[in-house]
């Protein structure tokens, strides 16, 4: 008689990267995740560069990104892989937790959103709830179908029903608005942003009124302020 061996066999192990520019902090998560059988960590990274490249060669299962996080920040990282349809799912950390915070996350492609005083176990639950194909947000598990009805619920609630088209606001900045963004916030002017990425002055304009009004603010400062305190951009980072 023979046996199918396969049957016995043990489920796939969960594949991962961590990332996080904190060496303290990413040396917690390699411990956290590192007593659990049925997940694998692939690699870690400092960077959000570093995070897309790992993420492009080894397509791990899920990927544990901080937002905060020098250079390419965590929702730039998360847009850009899913523009390019990397199949990893995203579980971004943030230390700035506020519920803009979360909808530009979601809207962005993130697969989950946890603040980083999460506990421990809470966090690894998240990692296999997310390859299950569901979505997390500060504790709540949603389908795909019910994270849709609950971010449309959420983006009418913070913008009124009475605006025109509420779809409008809570979009993801593109990756050329999030550089500009950037740049905003080193004080450079239109015209310096336009000089330093070779486009037209025009151009540069026309991402800033973007800008302004996926954030919902009234000019540059205010767009500034917003991005620094939601750690998308460092104070101390500085750009060539």
């Amino acid at each position: 008689m023979s046996y199918d061996q396969s049957a016995y066999a043990p489920p796939p192990r969960i594949t991962l990267v961590i990332v996080d520019d904190h060496p303290v902090f990413r040396q917690g998560l390699r411990n956290i995740f590192a007593v659990e059988d049925d997940i694998k960590l692939l690699a870690e990274a400092s960077s959000g560069e570093e995070a897309l490249r790992l993420c492009r060669l080894l397509v791990p299962d899920v990927v544990v990104l901080d937002i905060n996080l020098p250079g390419m920040n965590g929702l730039q990282v998360t847009h850009q892989l899913k523009a390019e349809q990397v199949p990893t799912a995203v579980v971004l950390l943030t230390a700035y937790d506020d519920f803009e915070q979360v909808l530009h996350a979601m809207r962005a492609g993130a697969a989950a959103f946890c603040p980083k005083d999460i506990e421990p176990e809470a966090l690894v639950d998240v990692v296999r709830q997310v390859m299950r194909g569901l979505y997390v947000v500060n504790g709540e598990v949603y389908t795909l179908a019910e994270l849709k009805e609950w971010l449309n619920a959420s983006v009418e609630a913070a913008t009124g029903p009475y605006m025109v088209d509420p779809s409008e606001h809570f979009v993801p900045l593109s990756a050329r608005e999030m550089e500009i963004l950037e740049y905003v916030t080193r004080g450079k002017s239109n015209k310096e942003i336009a000089q330093t990425l070779g486009i037209s002055h025009q151009t540069v304009k026309n991402h800033m009124t973007s800008i302004l009004k996926k954030l919902d603010v009234r000019d540059r400062t205010q767009a500034a302020v917003y991005a620094l305190q939601r750690g998308w951009v460092r104070a101390q980072d500085k750009k060539p």
